[in-house]
């Protein structure tokens, strides 16, 4: 094991354990004033009836931290601050570097991980509202998946329901080759607009639209066809979309809400079997417990609606059932924006009523704010439109492009093409990623694509910066060599270097990615002051080893880091 914070809370909670006669949380954390702090014993004094400072000498004199711990002292309140020795630093950091895993272990109990995310509907483009599920579900992904988790991608595509009647009959008024070549080029909105206009202005049309709902949903062959020839068009250009984005979703992993229709009739069934089901106006509704409008009534989950059909809830319910009890997942994810959440809460809560949401399984909403731009209001095209998001992706490798031309004009037109690329791309999802998720952020260009700061491209020149070193030395780095830490800017590194896996394990469990971020622009910084402090090419013997290695090991960590949030990292730039 070579996360530090986890070693001393080990260690650490033992100690407590034995003074308190209980399991303890010894809140082992970094510092400004040591290495790392441990504020366990504040929380034990009332329970104790001790004061503070004597139970933190006491959990330290139990405490076997000698082969770790240089100094360990006792400050204010009760607080016990820890430094580190350097050789045990040093063994930590070699032992990293021998770790194809760099320090961080697969998942001890590995889970089958469902994670709902992206979600576009059939016949409308994608557009920046789809950006922030697509890039944090996939940044999960790519996450649990390394750590082990049986992860299942599900890309809930809006495949169903009334709108598809107009769609279907468009289709028809313009001929299925034409509608096939004008859906497969892309403009799937100004299709969705035109079927709507006649939808609007022709009530023959509307008429026909309604009527082959009807047929849509009975399961007449024709029409299902038709429909068909929609949602496959549809589906190669947000394949088209994700391939630009670099994400992981492919189209076996497309499950839309049609994908449900011969689950949905059961679903009533069992609910109505379990007593969950209540008449409301001509319509079938879970009302579950806890949730009440205003008025102080309870709210409902329209299970079938008045006329027959389906209401979301319905689908939504038929999805958990499946997942839970067919799929045997424990951890569902729904990566979907803040605005859903008491819906998805309601629905959380009827499953659990239902017993197919019960322990180990459990769902989270992975909620998320808008995208702003510049002037603080959702961002939108200069002609007020909601910004497709493959127009955005083409400005920012098609900006990135002009930066890194102007950086190194030395690169081949093939070598800055695909470095604009990565750069482009990363920074979109890097400015995703690096804010909390809960929050709006906003959209600045120049801001994100710079190559300072708290930016994607700022790390990933930091690991083209390292790989020069390689080049220009014409060096390979020993991953076996012994670590040296014969300077604070050595030790520095090295302490942020033994923090990767705690980060990670952190955003494994909380799906927030800006503490991930955080952790690697500290590493970056950490680094540039090693350089800047610490010759490499230059220094001699043991000493020259040992900062090859801690370069090769923090490129590596770079790396990897931004492959956990979908980021490439390009070896020159």
């Amino acid at each position: 094991m070579t996360d530090l914070e986890s070693l001393l809370n080990d260690r650490l909670a033992a100690a407590f354990a034995a003074v308190a006669g209980e399991p303890v949380d010894p809140v082992v954390r970094r510092s400004q004033h040591a290495d790392f702090q441990a504020d366990g014993a504040l929380p034990l004094a009332r329970r104790l009836g001790r004061a503070p400072r004597d139970i933190a000498a006491d959990a330290l004199g139990r405490a076997d931290l000698a082969d770790l711990v240089a100094t360990a002292e006792i400050s204010g309140p009760g607080f016990i601050n820890l430094k580190l020795r350097d050789d045990a630093l040093a063994g930590l950091v070699g032992a990293m570097s021998g770790d194809e895993r760099l320090g961080v272990p697969p998942a001890a109990a590995p889970e089958t991980v469902i994670i709902d995310y992206s979600a576009p509907n059939v016949a409308k483009e994608m557009h920046v509202g789809h950006l922030r599920s697509t890039v944090i579900g996939d940044a999960a992904a790519r996450t649990l998946d390394w750590l082990g988790h049986d992860i299942r991608r599900a890309n809930h595509v809006g495949d169903w329901g009334t709108p598809f009647g107009m769609l279907i009959e468009h289709l028809l008024d313009l001929g299925e080759t034409e509608a096939a070549h004008e859906l497969s080029v892309g403009d799937l909105n100004g299709f969705y607009r035109a079927a709507r206009v006649k939808f609007d202005a022709d009530p023959a049309f509307a008429e026909r639209s309604r009527l082959r709902v009807v047929a849509l949903q009975s399961g007449d062959p024709t029409t299902l066809r038709l429909w068909r020839l929609l949602v496959d068009e549809s589906e190669k250009y947000f394949l088209a979309v994700y391939d630009k984005l670099g994400v992981t979703l492919t189209a076996e992993h497309f499950f839309g809400e049609s994908y449900y229709n011969d689950l949905l009739a059961p679903v009533v069934d069992a609910l109505d079997g379990l007593g969950l089901l209540r008449e409301s106006d001509g319509a079938l509704c879970v009302f579950p417990r806890g949730f009440t409008g205003r008025d102080g009534e309870p709210m409902p989950i329209i299970v079938r609606k008045r006329d027959g059909g389906y209401g979301y809830g319905a689908t939504d319910l038929a999805a958990i059932r499946h997942r839970t009890q067919d799929l045997k997942a424990t951890r569902l994810l729904y990566v979907v924006g803040s605005p859903q959440h008491q819906h998805l809460e309601m629905v959380y809560q009827s499953a659990r009523e239902a017993g197919w949401l019960a322990a180990p399984a459990r769902a989270e909403h992975i909620g998320f704010g808008q995208v702003l731009g510049a002037d603080g209001k959702k961002l939108a095209s200069r002609a007020g439109d909601t910004v497709k998001l493959v127009d955005l992706l083409d400005e920012a490798v098609a900006r990135a492009a002009a930066i890194v031309a102007e950086k190194n004009p030395e690169l081949d037109a093939d070598t800055r093409a695909e470095v604009a690329r990565m750069v482009g791309i990363g920074a979109i999802k890097y400015v995703d990623l690096s804010s909390d998720r809960i929050k709006d952020y906003s959209f600045h260009w120049d801001r994100m694509l710079s190559f300072s700061g708290d930016t994607g491209a700022y790390l990933q020149y930091t690991h083209a910066r390292i790989n020069s070193i390689f080049r220009r030395g014409a060096v390979s780095p020993d991953r076996a060599a012994a670590v040296l830490l014969g300077s604070p800017a050595e030790r520095a590194l090295a302490m942020e270097l033994l923090g990767f896996a705690a980060v990670v394990a952190d955003a494994a469990e909380t799906l927030q990615f800006h503490r991930l971020t955080g952790y690697l622009q500290n590493l970056a910084g950490a680094y540039t002051a090693f350089y800047d402090n610490c010759p490499v090419l230059k220094a001699e013997g043991a000493v020259r080893e040992s900062r090859l290695l801690l370069c090769d090991l923090t490129a590596r960590v770079i790396a990897q880091g931004l492959a956990l949030l979908g980021i490439e990292a390009p070896e020159r730039m």
